[in-house]
């Protein structure tokens, strides 16, 4: 007989069905019943922690993203610290990126609100590490280092993955951190 599953391991038990159904079916296809079935556990278990589709997405989301999170490098130096992210990001998250774009199309459609509204639209604390490093050791200054420009080198790795639905070739990431994103920052 098999062990029931409680607390925690039953939670992610559950996200991690929502996960694999949102990766097969889409957003559009997206269901409870289907997350119940690859969950092998019943309605009301589901439902007592999600009332809704949409909350269980939100909640799916936000633990796939906290169970990808990449450990910042320091390498000493801000060009080294953001290329060997993008190539960590590169290497090991495109199937992420493509999946979570493809997939949930439509939920702008269902909602009125945009993919983008499902992630942590708040400060990456990790980045704000990386670029107050550069401070501290007289890269750069700080000026002009709003928001959009911290994430732009990634912003733009993001956008080459949406169109090839691929890793991107490494001279194109050197591309966006020598010839984008630095000159953005002296």
């Amino acid at each position: 007989m098999a062990e029931r599953r409680r607390g925690a391991a039953l939670e992610q038990a559950l996200l991690d069905a929502a996960w694999a159904e949102l990766t097969a079916n889409g957003y559009a296809r997206f269901t409870m019943d289907g997350v119940v079935q690859r969950a092998a556990t019943s309605p009301p278990v589901l439902y007592r922690r999600w009332s809704d589709r949409e909350s269980l997405i939100r909640a799916t989301i936000t633990h796939v993203l906290a169970r990808s999170r990449l450990a910042l490098p320091d390498t000493g130096s801000l060009r080294g610290d953001v290329l060997a992210l993008l190539r960590e990001i590169n290497a090991t998250r495109v199937q992420l990126i493509t999946v979570m774009s493809a997939h949930l199309a439509g939920y702008h459609q269902q909602t009125g609100a945009s993919p983008g509204d499902l992630l942590n639209t708040g400060e990456d604390p990790d980045l704000d590490l990386l670029y107050e490093r550069a401070i501290s050791r007289g890269e750069i200054t700080g000026e002009g280092l709003s928001d959009r420009v911290k994430s732009l080198p990634f912003d733009l790795l993001r956008q080459e993955i949406l169109v090839t639905f691929a890793p991107v070739a490494d001279h194109v990431l050197t591309e966006i951190v020598d010839t984008i994103f630095l000159p953005l920052l002296r």
